[in-house]
């Protein structure tokens, strides 16, 4: 009898246990008619999730490392292994070192690039992954196209242009990406450097103007200059960087820039994965729940 007993306790435990796992993957995802954007605390790099309000997703970049496939469940939901849109913004390792994992894990429709070429090993497996992505139609990004996330929200892709070739280095060829819905709305730059700024600021002017703009090059001083700030003008700028990175981001010069525009200053050194939602009209924080699948 007690033999009965331990088993039918033990089968209610594991029970219970595989319940809550399901229920907080579940509560993850955003609700219907939300748009969610999480920046993962992926350590010195970037990797940003989109769920549009019709449940459509999409990663700008993927870190480093595979620090990406462990967040990744703690902003959308739990059973979800489809990921509709991935962006390398440029073929820098902090910014697709992840990216090969993501691919071998979820099934991705479309990747979308700057159509810069790296040089490094990392780039490589990316490369690789990306062409052993069964059914994935690789894209190459250009100012002008407008990714539509469903209910109205789209996102717009600023830059680059037809020069990609041309340009030196790989963060000039950063993909530059405006998030909108209704009255929200979320500006993206990857590692783009001031001049790249300066250059939308003359291109677009008011229509730059974002709630959430994440600080380009990881709280680096060759971004997030002043006039572009005075542009964007954000009320929250997130710095996605890595606790006691070597290169000293975010820089203290950028941060005092930011503070005087009045823009509270939010980073995933200290706070981890950050994530807004919005219903098109009011923006706010949300607070999930931090767990680490047994299997990651």
């Amino acid at each position: 009898m007690w033999r009965s007993r331990t088993f039918l306790w033990s089968l209610l435990v594991v029970v219970a246990c595989v319940s809550l796992l399901v229920i907080v993957g579940l509560q993850a995802a955003p609700a219907p008619g939300r748009l969610q954007v999480s920046f993962l605390n992926v350590g010195q790099g970037d990797a940003i999730l989109i769920t549009g309000p019709t449940g459509l997703q999409i990663l700008v970049d993927g870190g480093r490392d595979r620090s990406v496939v462990r967040e990744l469940p703690k902003a959308m939901n739990l059973l979800d292994r489809k990921i509709d849109l991935v962006v390398a913004t440029h073929p820098d390792a902090d910014h697709i070192g992840g990216l090969s994992d993501v691919l071998e894990r979820y099934t991705v429709s479309y990747i979308l690039t700057p159509g810069r070429e790296g040089e490094s090993e990392v780039y490589e497996r990316f490369v690789a992954a990306a062409h052993n992505e069964p059914g994935a139609k690789e894209l190459r990004a250009l100012a002008g196209m407008r990714i539509q996330l469903g209910d109205g929200a789209y996102a717009d892709v600023l830059y680059p242009g037809d020069n990609v070739a041309q340009l030196r280095e790989s963060n000039d060829a950063s993909v530059v990406l405006k998030v909108v819905y209704g009255d929200s709305e979320f500006m993206l730059t990857g590692d783009a450097p001031s001049w790249v700024e300066d250059r939308l600021v003359s291109q677009y002017g008011e229509a730059l103007k974002s709630d959430v703009l994440k600080a380009g090059h990881h709280g680096s001083r060759t971004s997030t200059s002043e006039q572009w700030l005075n542009a964007v003008q954000p009320q929250i700028v997130v710095v996605s960087a890595g606790k006691d990175n070597s290169y000293g981001h975010p820089h203290a010069e950028v941060l005092k820039r930011i503070t005087t525009t009045g823009a509270q200053t939010f980073s995933t050194i200290s706070e981890g994965t950050i994530t807004y939602e919005s219903d098109g009209v009011q923006l706010t924080r949300q607070e999930r729940l931090t767990w680490v699948p047994w299997w990651r």
